[in-house]
This record gives structure tokens, C-alpha cells and sequence, in this order.
């Protein structure tokens, strides 16, 4: 039997039982569809994040901490701000060095406001962070070494923050309430840089000198430094400088030093995104498992409903393996129309939902050629046990069933 004339016998076939090939395909199309959506707006999403990531930091950049994996944590000696003096002073690979002292759920209020504090995440640091981080200003100035050294209070407010405190009046120059404590706003950062280190949106951020924010946080931990080489190729000599003056200088500080540059941090998280996004695939592709089961039993009643005609094609000379031949294209027919449902499905799925999330889904081709690929599978799989039974027919008692 020609290819051609193969499939069109197969499709003869779906056609003549229209709803039950519609109900049967439903169960892969929904599998397919699960399956695009989660890969699309897991791309989509792991795209954005690494390139808003990669807008924050140059490839010059790094960071040093410690152990975090081991449990440890900074105290007041493990960072000083005398260790960033040196270091910058010691290290020619060293351009930048900014250490942060930072805090979470840190209430912000106008003065004099009778509405719900709103609440952000204070970063504490020196002027040296914009060298080491994209940090663009949509108004007003970042604070300078003067403000560092006089525990000046001074603040930067995020965009979509300062919005929010003073949406019918301009924030530069205001004053704002830390804990009560009163701070002049000097600068506004653009809205996109707040949302994305504000924890991905979950707060905002207020960028004050590191004197300060210690002040009021009342503490001296640091707990890490960012920096930035004085090129990409002495990112790893600058991380080395870092690491063996501190341990020099701080030999009882009971933790281990780590460094890691952007390029480091960019590729675990890139790994990271990737295998939650192929986890939740794998997840999905279970409705697929069920859609070829559903593919299997409608198979089934094929056979048992098609036996005469079974018998009658063996009478006039069709081989057995003709006869697997097409209720195999059957199947896999079958499996096609619902990944072709389920690719459209899924597609506008990702977009209405990546229209919500703010980044865009991506579609590659790979991901429906892939689709359309396990659905000819699950089609061959879950349809040649039908197939071969329906090959294993004898003529005469395939013609003597009713």
C-alpha cells in the first residue's frame, strides 16, 4: 500500500467517526499544549531574567561572601570597611569595590502620612556599587563619599517606589520616614532597575550610604562585597586579591571566604532556570502518558468494531502487515491532529499568560517539532498493541464475526 493512499485511508477513517476521533485527541492536545506553555514562558522567563541580570552587572563583576552553603553568616568583624580600603589600596586588579549592609522589610512612609507604610529593602553601600552595577537614574544624583563618611541621610528611592509615595507630586527632594527615621530623597533610580533587584518585585528598593543604613539598622555587619576588575580577563586575580587579604586580615574570623563573578553567577542560574523548566515539562508530558492511553482503548473498539473489514481485506489479498500498517497511521493520525491542536493551544496559552507575567513567551521551533515528535510516539506506542491484534486475525474468523 502506497504511502500516500495509507494516510488517506487512516483520515477516511477518523472521518467517518468524527466525535470520538475529536474526544480522543483532546486528551493529547491537552499534553501538547501543557507541554509548549510550560517550555514557552520558561524560556520566555529565563531569557528576561538573564538579560535584565546581565544589565546590572558588567562582565567585570564579582561578588565576595561567605560560605552561604555552609551555613555561615557575616558578623561585625567579617567585613569591615577598613578590609574595602585595603583591599582597593593592595589589589591592582581591583577597580571597584562596594561593600553592602542590607535590610528586608524595612517600613517607608511620607511624613505626616496617614496611609499604611509601604515596605522595601535597604541597601546600604558606597558610591562605588554604580561602577560595579548598572544602576541608571531617572532624576537626582547617587550619594557620594562625603555622604558615606558623614552618615549622611540620604536616600535613592526606586522608580515605581517613589511613585507610590508621591504619585501626584515629584519625589526629589522629599523627605521620607525609615523606621522613623527621616531621610532626604536625592535621587530616583529607573522603574526596571528597582523591580528587578527588589527581589523580582516583591519589594522595592532604597539605596542609602552604608554608615547610614548601619545607623539605623543598628549594626556593623557587612554582608558581602560586590566588585568590579579592572578588565573582564582579571575578574579571577581580583576575586584570588580579595580572598587572601581578607583571610590575612581576619585570620579568627571562624568562616570561609568565597568569590564568584557574574559570569559564574549568570551560568548557575541559567542551569538552574533551564532544570526547573525541563522538571515541569517532564510533569506535563504525564498528560501525555494519560492522552495515549485514552489513544489505546479507542483503538481497541477500532479493532473489535472493524474486524469483518479486517477479515474482508485479508480475504482479497492485503497483508498483515498492511493491516498494521493502518491502524498504526491511525494512531499516529490521531496523536498529530491533537499535538497540531494542542501546539495552537498551548502557543496562545503562553501568551496570555507571559502578557500577564511582562516577558515574552518563546516559541522555538525545536519545541514543536519536538512535540509533534513525541505525539507520532505516543501514536506508535500506545497503537501498536491495536495494530498487531488486529494483524493477528485470521480471514475466516474475522469474516464469521458479527
Amino acid at each position: 500500500m502506497r504511502f500516500f493512499d495509507l494516510w488517506a485511508l487512516a483520515l477516511g477513517n477518523l472521518a467517518a467517526h468524527r466525535l470520538r476521533a475529536v474526544l480522543t485527541t483532546l486528551g493529547i492536545a491537552i499534553g501538547i499544549a501543557a507541554v509548549i506553555a510550560v517550555v514557552a514562558i520558561g524560556q520566555g522567563g529565563r531569557a528576561v531574567l538573564l538579560a535584565e541580570l546581565e544589565k546590572l552587572g558588567t562582565k567585570r563583576a564579582f561578588n565576595i561572601s561567605v560560605d552561604w552553603v555552609r551555613g555561615e553568616a557575616p558578623t561585625a568583624g567579617t567585613f569591615t570597611l577598613q578590609d574595602v580600603a585595603v583591599i582597593k589600596e593592595l589589589s591592582p586588579a581591583v577597580d571597584k569595590l562596594a561593600p553592602v549592609t542590607s535590610g528586608m522589610f524595612i517600613d517607608i512612609r511620607r511624613p505626616h502620612s496617614r496611609a499604611e507604610p509601604l515596605f522595601c529593602q535597604v541597601i546600604g553601600t558606597t558610591p562605588d556599587l554604580t561602577g560595579v552595577m548598572n544602576i541608571p537614574l531617572a532624576a537626582g544624583r547617587f550619594f557620594s563619599e562625603a555622604d558615606v563618611a558623614g552618615h549622611r541621610r540620604v536616600v535613592v528611592l526606586d522608580g515605581a517606589l517613589a511613585e507610590r509615595l508621591f504619585p501626584r507630586e515629584e519625589a526629589l527632594g522629599k523627605q521620607v520616614f525609615l523606621q522613623d527615621v527621616p531621610a532626604t530623597v536625592i535621587g530616583i533610580t529607573e522603574r526596571q532597575t528597582g523591580q528587578l533587584l527588589g527581589t523580582m518585585g516583591m519589594q522595592k528598593l532604597v539605596f542609602a550610604p552604608i554608615t547610614f543604613t548601619q545607623d539605623l539598622l543598628n549594626t556593623r555587619v557587612i554582608h558581602e562585597l560586590n566588585g568590579a576588575a579592572v578588565t573582564e580577563g582579571a575578574v579571577e586575580q581580583a576575586i584570588a586579591d580579595c580572598l587572601t587579604i581578607l583571610e590575612k586580615r581576619n585570620p579568627g574570623a571562624g568562616v570561609n571566604y568565597t568569590g564568584m563573578s557574574m559570569a559564574e553567577s549568570l551560568a548557575i542560574l541559567g542551569r538552574a532556570t533551564g532544570v526547573m523548566t525541563l522538571i515541569i515539562a517532564a510533569v506535563a508530558a504525564i498528560a501525555l502518558l494519560v492522552g495515549g492511553v485514552g489513544v489505546m482503548n479507542i483503538m481497541l473498539v477500532a479493532v473489535t468494531e472493524r474486524t469483518r473489514e479486517v477479515g474482508l481485506l485479508m480475504a482479497i489479498g492485503a497483508r498483515r502487515q498492511d493491516v498494521l500498517k493502518q491502524f498504526l497511521a491511525e494512531a499516529v493520525a490521531l496523536c498529530l491532529l491533537g499535538g497540531a491542536f494542542g501546539v495552537l493551544l498551548g502557543a496562545g496559552g503562553a501568551w496570555v499568560i507571559a502578557y500577564f507575567a511582562d516577558w515574552p513567551p518563546l516559541i522555538s521551533l525545536w519545541t514543536v517539532l519536538l512535540a509533534f515528535g513525541f505525539a507520532s510516539l505516543v501514536g506508535l506506542v500506545f497503537g501498536l498493541y491495536p495494530a498487531s491484534r488486529a494483524a493477528s486475525f485470521s480471514p475466516a474468523e474475522a469474516l464469521r464475526h458479527h
